[in-house]
């Protein structure tokens, strides 16, 4: 009789036990289940700094994945994502109507502002004397209240978003811009500007910014009177503001969704801030 009394007592304490000690070991063996694979992005070279710094951060937590960034500009990102050779697309701009088949993920703001090199004497160009620099019909810095001296005029190769916001922001069309320089990604755009006085250009806010704070001698002139900044970018009072973007051909799943969740999320606030970009929840 003790034996079934004990029984009828305790039996639902130890089903729960058991219960409880199933279901722990249940979570456990999930919890240990660790992503794997590899992840190639390509497009944008804004977004390409930023994409590899939060990639090295999700390889340190998911020791199994690799993620490969590659840049090539905007439009490269559209087509490898299209096309399948990239896991994801990077695009440092919104997409268009013809572009609304791919699924797209914002990760910060950013913008577009002409620089110059720090020695220039000027610190601001009306939106015509812009135009008019990049169409040749202003040639000299005397021109335009600046030094004697001949301008270098520096513009992004086809297939970038910067070069696609600048044409549209002031009108032109490629095929009027007279420039001696063409360049491909930021980077190249800030050497060339920082490594000669008599250069104009323009690049993303954010890479310029984080370079006139960091040492190199290039400063940011102000579009229609607007401070450039990544602060004013913040509060959209910019003009030449955008989104950079991750794209996929379909809804995201495993690997890729875990990542854009990742990208996306607060834990890589600091690294957006650090580049001078302004995380998109912000």
């Amino acid at each position: 009789m003790v034996k079934t009394k004990f029984n009828k007592i305790h039996a639902p304490k130890i089903f729960l036990i058991l219960s409880s000690l199933f279901c722990s070991l249940g979570n456990s063996a999930h919890a240990t289940v660790k992503l794997k694979g590899k992840l190639i992005l390509t497009g944008s070279s804004t977004v390409a700094p930023l994409a590899s710094e939060i990639g090295k951060r999700f390889e340190s937590l998911n020791p199994g994945v690799r993620v490969n960034v590659q840049t090539g500009g905007s439009s490269r990102g559209i087509l490898d994502t299209r096309q399948g050779t990239a896991s994801i697309g990077m695009v440092s701009r919104a997409l268009k109507k013809k572009e609304d088949d791919l699924k797209v993920f914002t990760l910060a703001k950013d913008g577009v502002c002409v620089i110059l090199n720090k020695s220039n004497i000027i610190n601001s160009l009306t939106d015509e004397q812009i135009v008019n620099i990049y169409k040749g019909k202003i040639t000299n810095w005397k021109e335009v209240g600046g030094k004697n001296a001949p301008i270098t005029v520096i513009t992004k190769a086809e297939g970038h978003s910067t070069l696609e916001i600048f044409l549209k922001y002031f009108s032109l069309k490629n095929g009027q811009i007279k420039a001696h320089v063409i360049i491909g990604d930021n980077e190249q755009g800030i050497k060339t500007v920082s490594g000669n006085p008599d250069a104009i250009g323009y690049v993303s806010i954010g890479a310029a910014e984080y370079s006139s704070t960091h040492d190199i001698p290039i400063k940011l002139l102000p579009i229609s009177g607007i401070e450039a900044s990544i602060d004013n970018v913040g509060k959209g009072n910019f003009p030449l503001s955008r989104p950079l973007n991750l794209v996929t051909k379909t809804t995201p799943k495993g690997l890729e969704k875990a990542f854009i969740k990742f990208a996306q999320s607060k834990k890589v606030y600091d690294i957006i801030e650090e580049q001078y970009f302004v995380p998109n929840s912000k």
